[in-house]
């Protein structure tokens, strides 16, 4: 039997020619432009600089050179490991970032009060900024509490507080973020309890806490627990998260 062919193959293999000529001559192009480029760099005068935030050495110019010579297993797909172009594949074509102020006033009644005005007006996740007793660990009628409580940030000391400051808000329609570190776990179960008083299912919970002990040791200073014992708290949350609040960022 005779095999046909098709009558469109010639003109598909001569564009799919035409195609690999014309980007062969931008890359020739372009490694010309980047060789032009890279000798009048190294002829001229430079700044010393020692400091790098990159595990790797930084190149001083990238170019679509780089991209092309990456391999397509290095870069991946969205959505697919080891996530280099995002975790989702629809990126943020299929849902918005979260957008959400920092905020903490005072008293929880206070607090929750500017959270609702945020919600109504566009803001799609809460940030809860707390007072610095209550990132100590302190409750706000403790001595050394005294003249801090509700500066800089909300103060929540009870489960009571926790319930207060989300009063009416459902907590499995909004992600929240905790900016705290040192009693992170402990106003995480907080959060988790008010969610389970609302009737909320703790799977269905979305959020972050920041969780970084080793970064009060660095920056604010503000902890609470020796640095081992601290670390446990969080690799224990970690563990119990995994399990039964499985959309939770846990550090």
């Amino acid at each position: 039997m005779t095999k046909l062919k098709s009558s469109n193959s010639k003109p598909a293999e001569s564009n799919l020619d035409s195609t690999i000529e014309e980007q062969s001559a931008e890359l020739r192009l372009l490694r010309k432009e980047v060789a032009e480029w890279r000798r009048k760099y190294e002829s001229g005068e430079l700044r010393d600089i020692a400091f790098t935030n990159s595990e790797r050495e930084v190149q001083p110019l990238y170019s679509p050179l780089d991209a092309a010579e990456t391999s397509a297993d290095a870069l991946g797909m969205p959505g697919i490991y080891p996530y280099t172009r995002g975790v989702h594949a629809t990126g943020y074509r299929g849902k918005l970032w979260t957008m959400r102020q920092f905020a903490g006033f005072g008293s929880a009644h206070d607090t929750n009060e500017r959270y609702k005005f945020l919600l109504e007006h566009g803001q799609t996740g809460l940030s809860v900024a707390f007072d610095f007793p209550t990132l100590m660990g302190y409750d706000s009628d403790h001595p050394r509490s005294e003249g801090e409580v509700g500066k800089c940030g909300v103060a929540i000391s009870s489960l009571a507080d926790m319930e207060t400051l989300f009063d009416g808000i459902p907590l499995d329609q909004v992600s929240t973020s905790m900016t705290i570190n040192g009693p992170a776990v402990i106003l995480y179960c907080f959060y988790i309890a008010a969610a389970e008083k609302q009737g909320v299912d703790s799977r269905k919970l979305r959020g972050t806490i920041q969780n970084d002990i080793l970064k009060e040791y660095m920056a604010q200073h503000a902890w609470v627990y020796p640095i081992e014992p601290a670390l446990r708290l969080i690799v224990d949350c970690f563990e119990w998260s995994a399990e039964h609040v499985p959309q939770w960022n846990t550090i």
